[in-house]
């Protein structure tokens, strides 16, 4: 499969399946590991981050996971090929530069778990799926990293554990994490008194595409912060337990909406769809804020269309390089918005059914 493939290609994690989807969209886990006999990627080396990649590639016939993924060679992509693994979920922002070194990432067709070689890390190992399923995706990224590590030997600390570039990732070196709709407690402006509540239990509210990166669409990144002193199953069940309370704190303020401002409500959500049905233009902030708006109307059943599905998907494939990409050709940023407008309308006719007003 090649990247023009893949923006054909919805992955696994978009099909709205798992607990909570119509709140919790993913639920990722990934491990950053590195090797014992080559330095940081920050100080190794072409030749050893070339080692480093070349030892992934030659054991992948002797995985499970790994034997029939795909590999892409990042220094092979155009800058959109790459902004497009991105907008996927599949790969960093800081893998996406780009650094004329040896990088890559292996992702099976599913896109359901991918490797990201020579980022930060020699190996950050994903595994992502809809709805809240951290147990789930944990297991997935344990066994891959079991049978990896009977193959190629981890740098490993027996005092400190997995030894990584960065501090906060020592120790198990997990980072699981989920993305997350939230809009009534936006819009209650009740969200920063919970984003306080969550760093002071240890945990790190992120943007759309992770460290670095703004909210858009009321979407937010909920992950661990610390790997060290704590097991793999302590964190799970921390997030867990701290997901959950802001799920019933969510499903509270709505229900302080519908009381409290049903009318404003309605038409929030009933014009929001309207504007997606029927515009012409849309940038993508437009677009995540009024698809916000339609996701939050069908989760409380003010509406009835469109699905989970359609939106999750919808939310990819209208990021500025999928939209290159569809079009075949370099887009104006004007020249985007009607594109996106066009793919939003015809997208939703497709899956629109009679809504009962």
């Amino acid at each position: 499969m090649t990247i023009d493939q893949l923006v054909h290609h919805f992955a696994g994690w978009l099909d709205s399946s798992g607990e909570y989807s119509e709140i919790v969209i993913s639920s990722r886990a990934r491990l950053a590991r590195n090797l014992d006999s080559v330095p940081f990627a920050s100080r190794a080396s072409k030749a050893e981050l070339s080692q480093v990649l070349n030892s992934l590639l030659t054991i992948r016939e002797q995985s499970s996971y790994l034997k029939d993924i795909l590999f892409f060679d990042i220094n092979q992509l155009s800058k959109i090929d790459r902004q497009i693994l991105v907008e996927r979920h599949l790969i960093s922002p800081a893998l996406a530069e780009g650094k004329d070194q040896p990088q890559g990432i292996l992702l099976d067709e599913q896109e359901v778990v991918s490797v990201m070689v020579n980022e930060e890390d020699h190996l950050r190992l994903q595994a992502i799926q809809s709805g809240l399923q951290l147990q789930e995706v944990w297991a997935l990224v344990d066994g891959m990293d079991d049978e990896i590590s009977r193959l190629l030997d981890y740098s490993f600390s027996e005092k400190l554990g997995y030894l990584t570039a960065c501090p906060s990732n020592v120790g198990t070196g997990l980072r699981v994490s989920v993305l997350i709709h939230l809009p009534a407690l936006v819009l209650t402006q009740e969200i920063e008194k919970v984003l306080r509540a969550i760093a002071q239990v240890g945990m790190t509210v992120r943007g759309f595409y992770g460290e670095g990166t703004e909210v858009l669409g009321n979407f937010f990144q909920i992950s661990n912060q610390v790997t060290l002193g704590k097991s793999e199953e302590q964190i799970i069940k921390s997030l867990i337990k701290i997901v959950t309370e802001v799920i019933e704190y969510e499903l509270k303020e709505r229900q302080t909406l519908i009381k409290d401002a049903s009318y404003q409500l309605e038409d929030k959500i009933w014009r929001a769809l309207g504007i997606l049905e029927n515009a012409r233009l849309l940038t993508t902030e437009e677009f995540m804020n009024l698809s916000s708006a339609a996701r939050l109307g069908r989760s409380m059943e003010l509406t009835s269309h469109p699905d989970f599905k359609t939106l999750n998907q919808l939310t990819v494939i209208v990021q500025p390089s999928h939209l290159q990409k569809l079009a075949g050709r370099y887009l104006e940023s004007s020249e985007r918005d009607i594109f996106r407008a066009n793919i939003v309308r015809k997208r939703l006719q497709e899956t629109t059914t009679t809504p009962e007003r």
